[in-house]
């Protein structure tokens, strides 16, 4: 079959692909929430630079779309392709029908050299298995694997399951008493409409900014772009399936409100706001969001990026993402330059730690 390819750089012809991209996300296993189209594309309109946009398309003789590459153009640090998403997204990837095998990778594989002109290709938070691999493995010029951020995952089973992982019979017995607290404070569960979804996410960033006063926060989560975002990507998320909001409501009020994302086989916590009055009342948020995330889990619960203490209570897989640098013979500068930088990064997180390690064991 012939393969034609599409380098996409106007956002209007972004904002009409959402149909056959929503068909090739589903047959595309791999594929994580942070490629579905209402998150790219709504990403794009918050924060995409003009001029920037670098989409590769592939289609069949027949028009269908059976690959993709979603990506935006970097000056800084060094020229490089990057995907779309930016560090809002925990994972980063390519789509490739699953069906077409080797000729939708190659011509996407090429498509990919040619837009690269005289950037670097920096396919960052690739979560193992995922699609990108393929194009990693047929890259003809030089390219290198490096880790990106770890994950923590957990099996998408039931509560009870995970409580089960627990490495005790104590924590066990904690874990069920706040499950029971919970019950007995009345704290109700609703998931919201897709009517309701604008609304909720409102309350939610409420929250999560009360949640984290007088404490560090990550800045971004508070701008008005990032609740334009949000609430643009999610409520059609919701209605295709891609994302459940969930408020908890104590005597009337709503307390908190969490926001999960959903793929066929990968279920994420993406973001939570919740009222210091529920941990006043001795609520334990952690098991009241996981107890709430697993209900709709399919295939992996992933704790998403960070290595949160918290997080391992629960015996998770630590995964690490992976960082896929793609070069042509005339932009393997730019490699070695990423592979310097990586390299005095880690050094220096490794010097941090240590030093923290040692002002600890001195305290």
């Amino acid at each position: 079959m012939t393969y034609t390819t599409e380098l996409v750089t106007d956002a209007s012809v972004l904002a009409a692909l959402g149909p056959d991209w929503g068909r090739l996300y589903g047959r595309c296993p791999s594929a994580t929430p942070f490629q579905s189209h209402a998150w790219l594309h709504s990403w794009w309109l918050s924060y995409g630079r003009p001029g920037r946009l670098r989409v590769l398309l592939v289609r069949d003789g027949r028009g269908e779309l059976v690959a993709a590459a979603p990506l935006t153009l970097v000056r800084r640090p060094v020229p490089a392709l990057v995907p779309l998403g930016g560090a809002l997204s925990d994972y980063g990837d390519v789509l490739i029908d699953a069906e077409r095998g080797e000729e939708a990778v190659a011509a996407l594989t090429g498509a990919l050299a040619r837009a690269a002109r005289g950037a670097l290709v920096d396919l960052r938070e690739v979560r193992p298995g995922g699609a990108a691999e393929q194009v990693y493995e047929r890259w003809s010029g030089p390219r290198r694997r490096v880790a990106d951020s770890l994950c923590l995952e957990l099996p998408a089973v039931p509560m009870d399951e995970l409580v089960s992982r627990l490495p005790s019979a104590k924590a066990q017995q904690r874990v069920r008493a706040k499950l029971r607290k919970h019950s007995a404070l009345g704290i109700e569960r609703h998931v919201a409409e897709p009517d309701e979804v604008d609304k909720a996410l409102r309350r939610l960033l409420e929250l999560h900014r009360l949640q984290w006063r007088d404490r560090k926060v990550t800045s971004e989560h508070l701008r008005p772009r990032f609740c334009e975002h949000l609430v643009r990507a999610v409520a059609p998320m919701v209605r295709s399936g891609d994302a459940v909001v969930t408020e908890f409501r104590l005597d009337d009020d709503v307390v908190a409100v969490d926001l999960t994302l959903l793929s066929p086989r990968l279920a994420g916590g993406y973001l939570y706001g919740a009222h210091p009055c529920l941990r006043e009342r001795k609520a334990d948020v952690a098991v009241l969001l996981l107890d709430a995330c697993g209900e709709h889990a399919r295939g992996t619960l992933s704790l998403l990026r960070g290595n949160e203490p918290y997080k391992h209570h629960w015996k998770p897989e630590p995964v690490v993402n992976q960082r896929l640098l793609l070069a042509r013979r005339r932009t393997a500068p730019l490699l070695a330059a990423v592979l310097c930088d990586v390299a005095a990064r880690r050094r220096g997180k490794e010097l941090l730690r240590g030093r923290r390690e040692r002002d600890g064991g001195g305290s």
